[in-house]
C-alpha cells in the first residue's frame, strides 16, 4: 500500500441526522483536503448515542436506520475513494437496535460490526452484537470495535488473528458518570480511555484508529481524545479533548512488519497454556 495518511475524529453528533450529514460532508472534506485515505468517525454520529443509561426515554431515542437506507448511502457517496468508518443506531428485526460501526466506500458497504459488549443499562435500548470479524478494504485488511468492546482484549485480538492490521475503534465514551472529576484530564474514564486504546495497539502489534464524540447528551460528557496509535503502542497523532482530527502518516505494512520482526506477539501465542 505505501505511506497514507489516517484519520481519527473527535466531534459532537446529536439526533439531527441532517445536521449529521452536513457535519459529516464537512469533515470528509477536510480530510480529503489533507489527503486522508482512512478516516473513522465516532460511535452515533448519524443520530447521536443515548442521553441516559439508567431510564432512557424510549420516545428521546437514537432514530433507528437501515443500512441499506439513505443515510448510510449518503456517507459512502461522501466518501468516494476514501474509506470511511462511522457509527448508527441501526434497525433490526422489530423492535430491535442495534449500536453498529459501519465501513463505507464509494462503492458501498466494505464491513460491519454491532457492539458486542454493553455497559450496565445500554441492553434496554440495543441488542448485543456476536462476532468479531476483520474484512478487506482498499486500504489494508481492517476490524471495528464500538466503545465499551475495547475495554475487553480478546476483542482486538480475535481481529488481529483474523488478520486485521489496523483496528478502528468508534466511541461514544463519556466520562465518569459516578465520581466525575472537576477536570477532564484527571477523570478515571479519560485515563482508561487512553490507556486500552495504546494497550490495545501494543498488545496485537496494529495500528489503532480511535474516535470519539465531544460535547455532551443528557447526563453523558464526553471525553474525544480521538488519536492513532502505532504498532508499538506509541501515540502518532491525537486530539485531546478538543473537536478535530487527528491525522497521522505511516506505511501500516511497514510499520506493523517493523513491530512484529524480533518479537511477534500473535505467532509467540501459547493458546494451549491458556485457561
Amino acid at each position: 500500500m505505501g505511506s497514507m495518511k489516517i484519520g481519527a475524529v473527535a466531534a459532537a453528533f446529536g439526533r439531527d441526522l441532517e445536521g449529521s450529514l452536513a457535519r459529516v460532508a464537512t469533515l470528509i472534506e477536510h480530510a480529503r483536503r489533507s489527503d486522508v485515505r482512512l478516516l473513522v468517525l465516532p460511535d452515533a454520529a448519524l443520530g447521536g448515542y443515548i442521553t441516559d443509561f439508567t431510564d432512557p426515554d424510549p420516545a428521546g431515542l437514537p432514530p433507528a436506520l437501515e443500512l441499506d437506507g439513505p443515510e448510510l448511502r449518503k456517507v459512502g457517496e461522501l466518501a468516494g475513494d476514501m474509506v470511511v468508518c462511522i457509527g448508527l443506531c441501526e434497525a433490526g428485526p422489530g423492535d430491535v437496535r442495534f449500536n453498529t460501526a459501519a465501513c463505507v466506500h464509494g462503492d458501498g458497504l466494505l464491513g460491519l460490526h454491532r457492539k458486542v459488549h454493553q455497559p450496565l443499562g445500554e441492553e434496554r435500548v440495543y441488542r448485543a452484537g456476536d462476532s468479531f470479524a476483520a474484512f478487506d478494504t482498499p486500504v489494508g485488511r481492517m476490524g471495528m470495535l464500538v466503545d465499551y468492546d475495547k475495554t475487553f482484549p480478546e476483542s482486538a485480538r480475535a481481529l488481529a488473528l483474523d488478520g486485521a492490521g489496523i483496528v478502528a475503534c468508534l466511541s461514544a465514551w463519556p466520562t465518569s458518570i459516578t465520581n466525575r472529576a472537576p477536570r477532564m484530564a484527571d477523570d478515571r474514564q479519560s485515563r482508561l480511555f487512553d490507556l486500552y486504546d495504546r494497550s490495545r495497539a501494543a498488545e496485537n502489534q496494529v495500528v489503532l484508529v480511535s474516535s470519539n464524540q465531544t460535547g455532551s447528551m443528557g447526563r453523558m460528557r464526553f471525553l474525544g481524545q480521538a488519536k492513532v496509535v502505532g504498532p508499538d503502542g506509541e501515540v502518532l497523532a491525537r486530539t485531546w479533548a478538543k473537536a478535530g482530527i487527528a491525522v497521522a502518516e505511516m506505511d501500516v505494512e511497514t510499520s506493523l512488519a517493523a513491530a512484529r520482526r524480533r518479537l511477534s506477539h500473535l505467532t509467540e501465542r501459547r493458546p494451549d497454556a491458556y485457561r
